[in-house]
């Protein structure tokens, strides 16, 4: 008996579809579509499906489609881990074509205030994330995906990567640990990815191997574009080894905690408070901002509760923290918010480096405001203050007319 093979999540799961592939020795292709949409669209996934077939070099097989809204960029993905379920040696692609509003360039100190996770094998909850406005759209391959699912969420958001408009937010995947993640780069390396979150990042070894990896594909491939790194260390082994994780990789902008997997490698419970990880997170905080860095705070599990979020995002703040992930799309203001600093922050800022600029056009070395002299950090921090203002538009890049 042929054995078929599928890739989808099941029935009516919207803006996705399910693929049935099966091969055969002889006959050509066979391809059946099933969609509420097919009056409309049927041809054009019937050839949808036949030039991916070609593209794969598949020759032979009954293919069934059940589409739920899915678009091109989904069901061409489906029908590749299908096909490459039936044949894992495949080495042949099927890349839908490269829209130019998908491309975006970042830069090394881009604002990662916010950070929304979106599961890689959900499009439905990609197509639009990047109209929520974070600071970057997390394409998740590793916690969100089961494992049965790993190989079309790879080829899902590698093709998210190339069609879908993101409205500039950075373009972000967190690839799977180990040898799933190895192959995962091998995908999403060439495709206009801008930062590639590392999990459970231990040593530098890890870090190592990964950015290896990532050159050997940039240079086949012909990436010129910068690639950034963000190790997330979620365990004590890497907490202790940050600062060596910090150095390993010129690509590293920032590192990130997770703290449900760090409290169980310490065998506590995390909690609200979160006393547990208060030696952690100052850990990771201290080694960022030594190595130039910035410290990414973890998520905040509990959807609806608005106010345990905003403490918390306070607290991030005060700890050090440059930004926090998201789970959800409403919590993204909320973060905003409470990294935001507030207006008498903002207006001592303004009055520091102002004082700044003037001693310097003067040539003078000595920074004063008022009786008070200034020291280099406490301009530092003030210039901080005022890029996290702009990064949020609380003021404006011509804010010393009004000065």
């Amino acid at each position: 008996m042929t054995k078929s093979f599928i890739s989808g999540l099941g029935k009516d799961t919207k803006s996705d579809c399910r693929v049935t592939f099966t091969p055969k020795n002889n006959g050509g292709n066979k391809i059946e579509v099933h969609s509420k949409v097919k009056i409309f669209f049927g041809n054009s996934i019937y050839e949808l499906a036949e030039n991916t077939l070609n593209q794969l070099g598949v020759t032979n097989c009954c293919l069934t489609i059940n589409d739920f809204g899915a678009l091109p960029y989904v069901l061409q993905a489906r029908i590749e881990a299908s096909v490459k379920t039936a044949y894992p040696e495949l080495d042949k692609k099927s890349l839908p074509e490269l829209k130019d509003y998908a491309y975006f360039n970042s830069e090394r100190n881009k604002s990662r205030i916010t950070r929304l996770y979106i599961p890689g094998n959900q499009p439905k909850l990609m197509i639009n994330a990047g109209l929520y406005k974070p600071d970057g759209v997390i394409l998740d391959l590793e916690d969100s995906v089961a494992l049965d699912e790993k190989l079309s969420a790879r080829f899902i958001v590698r093709n998210a990567l190339r069609t879908l408009k993101f409205y500039g937010s950075e373009k972000m995947v967190r690839i799977n640990q180990g040898e799933l993640g190895l192959l995962d780069l091998e995908e999403i390396v060439p495709e206009n990815v801008n930062l590639i979150l590392i999990p459970k990042v231990e040593t530098v070894e890890q870090l190592e191997i990964i950015n290896n990896r990532i050159n050997d594909i940039s240079d086949k491939c012909n990436r010129k574009d910068p690639l950034y790194l963000m190790p997330i260390i979620e365990s004590a082994l890497g907490i202790m080894n940050a600062m060596g994780i910090a150095k390993a990789c010129d690509k590293n902008v920032a590192l990130a905690i997770g703290l449900e997997d760090y409290t169980a490698d310490i065998g506590v419970q995390r909690t609200e408070k979160g006393k547990e990880s208060l030696f952690a997170r100052s850990i990771l905080v201290n080694v960022a901002r030594a190595t130039g860095l910035q410290p990414i705070d973890t998520v905040y599990s509990d959807v609806a509760n608005d106010s345990g979020l905003f403490a918390s995002t306070i607290e991030s703040k005060q700890i050090g923290f440059a930004g926090k992930g998201c789970i959800h799309p409403r919590q993204i203001s909320i973060i905003k918010k409470g990294f935001a600093p507030d207006e008498q922050e903002i207006e001592t800022a303004k009055k520091i480096v102002t004082a700044f600029e003037t001693a310097e056009s003067n040539g003078l070395g000595v920074v004063s405001l008022g009786t008070k002299m200034i020291d280099p950090p406490v301009v530092k921090r003030a210039i901080y203050t005022l890029e996290q203002a702009l990064d949020l538009g609380l003021i404006f890049c011509d804010w010393r007319k009004g000065i």
